[in-house]
């Protein structure tokens, strides 16, 4: 039986009375968000770290991608199946599961001394992201009941998210510039003690009343669809769009996603019911997140080349370049709740991806000189609250209108959405940026720059192409006023 408010909302934008953020609503926000910035900061805190990594633990270089590609994997092709996993068998439970994992993989990996334990433990690191990230989301939503109070909580939730993997690329820098790399794996074990003891007394289980059968043939094509896919753009990334294997990759995501379609309109219990898919405001918000977290993160890698290879900063300076970019999110995520309050959600998108369009545009016309660095911090600024308020808009629509039985599916495709699409922006921006720093002969200051241009006109266009969609095609019925 749950212990939860439901909700019980049938249509977008319609609120029922709003609660008041009490002591213990406090207490669990507190917590749910520590465990989201820690694994949203696992992200890209190795990034910097790759090198020295490589020296100590043996990786040869045309590995060390894997230490990355590892975790990201994991963390979205295992998000959608353990989204269900937390309806079905309890989200504090599994919430609780996934972060006793984060802790020994992350002590596992900063003690690791050979190539195979650490990877394994990016593997479990992917697989406790997986776990945790729509257990956390899912035990937020029904903690919180839809209206103003459940906003500020998604709007706080996203800031942290996207926050989390700016922070880890300047913190990944300072721990392994100051103390080891190792300290980038270690940093998460007090964390998870800490959530592990506070958790289980201030967070309710939640789950629905019913239990059903998982469905494992769809669990099964999805995951492999997904991991199949991220491994594809992975590779494209690294190689090229028309390396065989990578090629190959794609066309098996791609089957195995048409069979899990199929699978789940024919079976009884489907992990995806096909119904919620239809709902405009869990697909259009879907694709509004999945474009608004591979435009962002993409275009941080992107900013990351044009600082390092054209301007020749550190990686420690170029990290620490993003700090501004940290602020504007979690700015993005505090003003993000008053805008969808004002305009509802669908026009905060809207709006979020108007603006980020307006600030990613002029970096395509960076020069070679240090000169254009406060333009480079005033639009990663303002890119950034505008970023947010898209993706806590997203949230917000991709969540509500539903019952409290559904939430850990609506949070598990919303979580899936966001990993996917910082698992495919860096590939795909890389291979854009990459086939034309090829087509100038290869790699100098001046090719990089064309082809970080490049990609940065493209980042723009997928701004805009997203504002154009959810204009045209996502619909509600009322606009949530601020409580």
């Amino acid at each position: 039986m749950s212990t939860v408010e439901n909700t019980g909302s049938p249509v977008v934008g319609v609120s029922p009375p709003v609660g008041r953020m009490d002591g213990r609503r406090r207490l669990i926000l507190v917590l749910l968000l520590t465990a989201s910035f820690t694994l949203a900061v696992d992200f890209s805190i190795l990034n910097v770290a790759l090198p020295a990594i490589g020296a100590e633990v043996g990786f040869s270089l045309e590995n060390l991608q894997w230490i990355a590609t590892a975790f990201a994997l994991c963390a979205a092709g295992f998000t959608l199946l353990f989204g269900r996993v937390a309806d079905l068998f309890g989200r504090r439970r599994l919430f609780l599961a996934g972060m006793a994992l984060l802790g020994v993989a992350s002590l596992a990996g900063g003690l690791a001394q050979d190539p195979a334990l650490l990877l394994v433990a990016r593997v479990a690191q992917g697989l406790a992201t997986a776990a945790v990230t729509p257990a956390a989301l899912s035990l937020l939503t029904t903690s919180f009941p839809e209206g103003g109070l459940r906003d500020r909580a998604l709007g706080l939730n996203g800031a942290l998210m996207a926050a989390g993997f700016t922070t880890g690329a300047i913190l990944g820098g300072l721990l392994t510039d100051l103390l080891s790399w190792r300290w980038a794996f270690l940093i998460n074990v007090p964390v998870a003690v800490l959530v592990l003891v506070v958790a289980p007394i201030v967070v309710r289980e939640s789950r629905p009343a019913g239990r059903v059968r998982l469905d494992l043939p769809g669990a099964l094509t999805v995951t492999l669809g997904l991991l199949a896919i991220v491994f594809g753009l992975t590779q494209a990334g690294e190689h090229s769009w028309t390396n065989p294997v990578a090629l190959g990759a794609l066309a098996v995501g791609v089957v195995l996603l048409v069979v899990f379609w199929a699978v789940e309109k024919r079976v009884a219990q489907p992990l995806v019911p096909v119904a919620i898919l239809g709902r405009r405001n869990v697909g259009w918000g879907n694709l509004a997140g999945l474009l608004a977290f591979i435009t962002e993160t993409s275009l941080v890698f992107l900013l990351t080349l044009y600082l390092q290879k054209v301007l020749g900063f550190t990686p420690l300076s170029a990290g620490l370049s993003f700090a501004v970019l940290g602020i504007g999110t979690v700015l993005g995520g505090v003003v993000a709740p008053k805008v969808i309050g004002k305009v509802g959600s669908r026009n905060a998108i809207i709006a979020g991806f108007a603006f980020q369009a307006a600030s990613t545009l002029p970096l395509a016309l960076l020069g070679p000189g240090s000169g254009w660095m406060p333009l480079l911090l005033v639009l990663t600024f303002t890119g950034g609250v505008a970023n947010l308020i898209a993706i806590v808009g997203f949230m917000v629509t991709a969540t509500s209108g539903l019952p409290d039985a559904e939430q850990g599916l609506a949070t598990g495709l919303a979580t899936m959405s966001q990993q996917v699409g910082i698992a495919m922006g860096i590939p795909i921006m890389s291979a854009i940026a990459a086939a034309r720093v090829n087509a100038l002969g290869g790699e100098s200051p001046s090719s990089v720059l064309t082809g970080v241009s490049t990609a940065i006109w493209v980042n723009t266009a997928l701004c805009v192409l997203a504002a154009v969609l959810i204009a045209a095609f996502l619909r509600t019925r009322a606009t949530r006023e601020v409580s």
